[in-house]
């Protein structure tokens, strides 16, 4: 997975602008993802790529669509120095995986190579060849993000 880097203060209007909420459809989101600060990342992102990010990533409105957003484009987790609390509940509820990690998010670059283990909390820049630890989650968030969310993982139970 390769690393799409962005800075502090990421809000919810960038990562999925405004004019686009009208729309319910997860591809149609997906294709103007980041668009306002990164007109090419839905044709850059590969799934399973991640997003890298700094303080507050997810600021803003307290709308669904920018985790549905960022999973649909093929992102497999966010990594940031922080998050805005209603976008962290948002992204787990999603099946979106996100992990603070300041040291990462400082050190990782746009395009560095990272592997993540969810188990572990271990992330690895291959490119740098550096590993750093976050938190991992705990055992009921793994399980739910690993069914795709809050709802896909009660209708699985």
């Amino acid at each position: 997975m390769f690393a799409h880097k962005y800075g502090d203060h990421v809000d919810t209007d960038v990562i999925i602008p405004a004019r686009y909420l009208a729309s319910q459809d997860k591809n149609e989101l997906a294709s103007h993802c980041m668009e306002d600060i990164d007109k090419d990342f839905h044709k850059k992102v590969k799934n399973g790529d991640i997003i890298v990010a700094g303080l507050n990533f997810g600021c803003g409105s307290s709308r669904e669509h920018a985790p549905v957003a960022i999973k649909a484009s093929g992102i497999s987790c966010v990594i940031a120095k922080s998050f805005a609390r209603i976008f962290y509940r948002n992204a787990i509820n999603i099946g979106l995986a996100i992990l603070e990690c300041p040291e990462a998010a400082e050190d990782i670059d746009d395009n560095d190579e990272v592997e993540i283990n969810f188990d572990t909390g271990i992330i690895k820049n291959l490119t740098k060849h550096k590993e750093y630890k976050s938190e991992p989650f705990p055992e009921f968030i793994k399980k739910m993000i690993d069914k795709g969310g809050l709802m896909a993982s009660l209708k699985k139970e």
